[in-house]
């Protein structure tokens, strides 16, 4: 095992390994059974005699520390010694007030039984066989060649690639050039805050609205202002004039559902123009869409250079592969680069890479119509019991696209206190009510159907709707 010891001066260098490999046993750090390096490859490191670290590891020994192994080498005694290290002092270190009112999710520490979870696509429905292909040819050592020059690049096959596959899918208008791969939307979306948010800056989003972005203004400084949102999506004449930025969801409002109409989405437009303003268009879950008329993109609407467009590939493909990516101004590039270099230099190159070819070769296409056609079952089997078994209980939200739908509770019950109880039942499923920003938000519930089967979705609605029912009478 490579163990630091740092010698300081020239006396009792004896004493000072003792001291040092003591100390990592007790606290924990050298574990019962862990190899020291030998007393020749250790003196060579430290440049002194092989006499003087015997000599340490001779008084471990006597003092029950270490164990000498004929022909195997010095070790850990299983003695029991270790213990947790100490905190280290630093209690007077205090980060900024803005991210004791930040709080990452916890990971969930059970599986559920009936999960409608937003956000967690069906992996079995992924091509793993064809991934693996593609992956194993990047996975040499041309694939896995260092990157110095303008590393915060994206990898050009992939941003070819995808300027092609969203200019096919979305209308989306995109050179390689203009296409930044990020980790995820998020990073795409604190790129973006990073290069135009100054403390004070007031930042505009959905309220209700994505959690993520949010976070990510307010940690920038920025004065977020929740926008309501109504049944075209964002109310545009609520928007704050000062705003530098806004954050939407037209394709499919999360976490709503609906999609901003079209006079909704050609007011935004000429509001940003106006104002002088910024939008990120999130385009979420828009390769989902199983109903209506495909919306047309904030970004192929806007003739003045207001949008950064902001798309992610995480649930298409898997969450794990973090990919993302965004489409910007000529003006804002050059900076959203840079912030992207400062941020973590590049996404995995292999990965780029290797999604590169899976679009190329027409896998993407093909894995998104195959989800969407079982995406699309699941919604309508679940709209269905809804109307049966809960029209006195929830509203839906209608909807066209996505991998959830949401209803609203139709009177009192708290929607957290149903989460709970569903929770206790085996039945994972969110609240509306935590998605509202400042403003009082309708009280409801979502359920994703990525995560969960379609033969066990009506036993997890049935247990649902037990749930709902104790609730209201106990309140």
């Amino acid at each position: 095992m490579e163990f630091h010891v740092s010698l300081v001066g020239r006396d009792d260098l004896t004493g000072q390994i003792f001291q040092q490999v003591r100390a990592a046993i007790l606290d924990g750090r050298l574990r019962a059974g862990d190899a020291l390096p030998p007393t020749r490859e250790l003196a060579q490191r430290l440049a002194v005699s092989r006499n003087t670290v015997s000599a340490a590891y001779d008084r471990l020994t006597a003092e029950g520390f270490l164990e000498a192994r004929t022909g195997s080498g010095t070790f850990v005694r299983e003695a029991g010694l270790g213990r947790q290290p100490e905190p280290a002092r630093g209690q007077d270190l205090r980060a900024l007030p803005v991210w004791d009112t930040i709080s990452p999710p916890r990971p969930e520490d059970r599986r559920f039984e009936f999960d409608f979870r937003i956000g967690i696509p069906d992996m079995r429905l992924f091509p793993f066989a064809s991934w693996r292909r593609i992956l194993a040819r990047q996975f040499t050592p041309a694939g896995m060649e260092v990157v110095v020059h303008d590393s915060a690049a994206s990898h050009p096959a992939l941003s070819a690639a995808l300027a092609r596959h969203i200019g096919v899918s979305r209308a989306v208008r995109a050179s390689a050039d203009d296409v930044l791969v990020t980790n995820g939307a998020q990073q795409a979306v604190d790129l973006v805050a990073r290069i135009l948010l100054e403390p004070g800056t007031v930042a505009a989003v959905e309220d209700p609205g994505y959690i993520g972005p949010r976070d990510v203004f307010r940690s920038q400084g920025a004065t977020v202002v929740g926008v309501p949102v109504d049944d075209e999506g964002i109310v545009v004449s609520a928007l704050p004039s000062d705003a530098r930025l806004v954050y939407v969801t037209p394709s499919h409002q999360f976490p709503l559902g609906m999609p901003m109409s079209l006079s909704r989405r050609t007011a935004l437009l000429d509001w940003a123009e106006r104002t002088g303003a910024v939008i990120i268009e999130d385009d979420y879950d828009s390769e989902f869409r199983f109903g209506g008329r495909p919306i047309e993109p904030l970004q192929n609407l806007d003739r003045s250079g207001r949008v950064v467009y902001v798309g992610s590939l995480s649930k298409v493909l898997m969450p794990p592969l973090r990919m993302g990516f965004l489409i910007a101004p000529p003006s804002l590039r050059p900076a959203l680069r840079a912030a992207k270099y400062v941020n973590d230099w590049h996404s995995t190159r292999p990965m780029q890479a290797t999604l590169a070819e899976f679009i190329d070769e027409g896998l993407l296409a093909r894995h998104i119509r195959r989800t969407r056609s079982e995406y699309r079952a699941r919604h309508e089997l679940i709209t269905a019991i809804f109307r049966r078994d809960f029209a006195d209980v929830l509203t839906p939200v209608p909807v066209v696209a996505g991998m959830h739908v949401s209803a609203y509770l139709t009177d009192g019950p708290d929607d957290v206190d149903i989460v709970k109880a569903a929770r206790r039942a085996g039945v994972a499923v969110h609240a509306l009510s935590p998605f509202s920003h400042q403003l009082p938000g309708r009280t409801g519930l979502a359920l994703g159907y990525g995560g969960i089967q379609r033969d066990s979705i009506e036993e997890g609605l049935r247990r649902l709707r037990a749930c709902i029912s104790s609730v209201r009478r106990a309140g």
